[in-house]
């Protein structure tokens, strides 16, 4: 059933591969019943696009080849100025300020993750818990670098590890099991 395994586990082979473990929340079971509905997509991803309608990607992510070196430590959203900023999961506003002259709001989430915004008009002062889809600001012009009217820079990072953060809303993997034989 929809929504039966605890949402802060994700989707998809990551979900799966927690069911497996036994990671899940024990009131939505474990299991080949808990991994079916992984499989199936049946929850809710945790995290949701910072802008609505779903944006399109302008700039892709690119790891940084070393703590200081050269890279995309994000994704850059296309965006109009003023378009509301949504928190793309819940969390705490850890900063709602300037960082280099920029606007940024940076939230943190269950499980070490950080997802920053950026330039971004801060609506919510800093200590606000926020809730998948809640706004947290506007769209600010001006992000370097943007092919378009305005763009949304949006990271994420594990502790000091830069990641990509398309992979917490882009869901729909194919995943076979084979059936058990032993």
């Amino acid at each position: 059933m929809a929504g039966e395994l605890d949402p802060r586990f994700g989707t998809g082979p990551a979900a799966v591969a927690r069911a497996v473990a036994g990671e899940l929340d024990p009131r939505f079971g474990t299991g080949p019943a808990a991994v079916a509905r992984a499989v199936a997509g049946e929850l809710d991803p945790r995290f949701g696009w910072p802008l609505s309608p779903k944006p399109v990607v302008v700039r892709p992510f690119q790891a940084p080849s070393g703590p200081y070196g050269p890279g995309h430590r994000g994704v850059d959203l296309a965006a109009a100025p003023g378009q509301q900023v949504l928190a793309a999961g819940p969390g705490v506003v850890v900063f709602a300020g300037l960082v280099a002259g920029r606007p940024v709001v940076s939230i943190d989430h269950d499980g070490g993750l950080r997802t920053t915004y950026e330039p971004v008009a801060p609506s919510v002062p800093v200590g606000t818990q926020v809730w998948r889809g809640q706004p947290v600001g506007v769209v600010e012009a001006g992000h370097p670098g943007c092919p378009v009217e305005a763009c949304l820079h949006w990271g994420v990072r594990r502790g000091e590890e830069y990641l990509n953060p398309l992979p917490l809303v882009q869901t729909g993997s194919a995943i076979r099991l084979k059936p058990w034989t032993g």
